[in-house]
């Protein structure tokens, strides 16, 4: 199965792409859902109106809005009633399902439990994604990750051991045990958070950059790239949006086309190594299937998600042995785009943190590594090279 999650900077037209990706892979035969949140541009594009449930609009080719209100009314009303005993010794008021708005971060939630549900299903072969701007899209993308980390630090499973005695104090008490039900809930996140990573980290999941061809696109495609590479995401192909003609006549269009096609010059050589796909403006806003298939036009193949087919690496990050030339391990992050002014590395116990720009990562150093000592790194080429030295107190002796 096929994920292609289209993002990119605001207002560059990754909506209307996300649409004619999708598009494409049905008209490729491909079992096709795009999954979009409640921006009117989808809508607009597509022609007609969207529903919250899978809804086919064209062959082979459904469409599913994201209700994020929904979701999160139907999240904490459940989570309510498992700990209503809790809430009654504290004197709470539960709160009414007519009272409740989402909260900031709930529609990042809902396109995750979205995606995770469209893959459970098995119905489709290709799930095309309208994610939010690229930054939004990389942090959506670690959310998983980060938020099981936080429930590990904050409820440890070794502490369920002592779950078998809850039962007996709920009985001493009269009422279930809040601890208990906290644990219970934590497991249940655990779990669905623990599908939704495996839907992220399968090798069939890509992520399609949408931009145009302005004074600052070569910086936002460098930043974008920095910060999908610290969480080891793979970019699949960048798509440079609503290019004029060249040779037009009219001065004025004629400049405008000659500074795009500078940019679009620059573009390709920030994406060295990346598939960068052209699209047409069409002279107007694209409304309908039709002009949908003829804003890809002769790249519609190529563009459409099923023809990317490379696997992504399991990690990209790779430790390499250097200790019978110069004593050192060295672990090997691939960063694209990074610069050496937004980099920061710090180690915490047996944990690497790495900041590039905005973004940050925290990592499990790798057993061999726990037993190091950090004695330096550096970017070169896109690549973070760390340096670690063994500890002679930890690392065994050679004979």
């Amino acid at each position: 199965m096929r994920t292609v999650l289209v993002t990119g900077a605001g207002g560059a037209g990754r909506s209307t792409l996300a649409a004619a990706t999708a598009l494409a892979a049905a008209r490729q035969g491909a079992r096709a859902l795009l999954l979009t949140g409640r921006s009117s541009a989808p809508r607009i594009a597509l022609g007609t109106e969207l529903s919250t449930t899978a809804t086919e609009i064209a062959p082979g080719l459904h469409v599913r809005s994201i209700d994020p209100a929904d979701r999160f009314r139907t999240e904490f009303l459940a989570f309510q009633d498992r700990v209503g005993a809790a809430l009654d010794l504290l004197g709470a008021t539960p709160l009414d399902a007519d009272e409740l708005t989402e909260l900031p971060g709930a529609e990042s939630f809902a396109l995750l439990h979205a995606l995770r549900a469209a893959h459970a299903s098995g119905a489709w072969d290709t799930v095309v994604v309208d994610a939010p701007p690229a930054d939004e899209t990389i942090q959506l993308l670690a959310l998983p990750a980060q938020v099981r980390r936080y429930l590990r630090r904050l409820l440890p499973a070794e502490r369920q051991a002592a779950r078998a005695l809850r039962p007996v104090l709920a009985q001493l008490a009269g009422v279930p045990m809040p601890a208990q039900k906290l644990y219970e809930a934590a497991d249940r996140w655990e779990q669905e958070l623990a599908a939704v990573q495996a839907v992220i980290d399968a090798p069939g999941t890509t992520v399609r950059l949408v931009t145009d061809a302005g004074p600052v696109a070569v910086q936002a495609l460098r930043a974008a790239r920095a910060g999908l590479a610290l969480h080891g995401r793979r970019i699949d192909a960048v798509l440079v949006n609503r290019l004029l003609p060249t040779g037009s006549a009219d001065p004025f269009l004629a400049a405008l086309s000659g500074a795009q096609q500078d940019a679009l010059k620059a573009l390709r050589e920030e994406a060295a190594g990346l598939p960068v796909h052209e699209v047409a403006h069409l002279g107007r806003d694209p409304q309908g299937l039709d002009a949908l298939a003829a804003l890809l036009g002769a790249d519609a193949a190529r563009i459409g998600a099923t023809s990317e087919t490379a696997a992504r690496a399991a990690d990209p990050w790779t430790v390499e042995d250097r200790l019978a030339d110069d004593g050192l391990l060295v672990w090997r992050v691939p960063l694209p785009g990074a610069a050496r002014e937004g980099l920061g590395l710090v180690r915490r116990g047996d944990e690497i943190v790495v900041t590039v720009g905005r973004h940050r990562r925290i990592r499990t150093l790798p057993s061999a590594l726990r037993r190091c000592t950090v004695t330096g790194a550096g970017l070169r080429e896109g690549v973070l090279q760390i340096r670690f030295t063994p500890d002679p107190a930890l690392w065994p002796e050679q004979d």
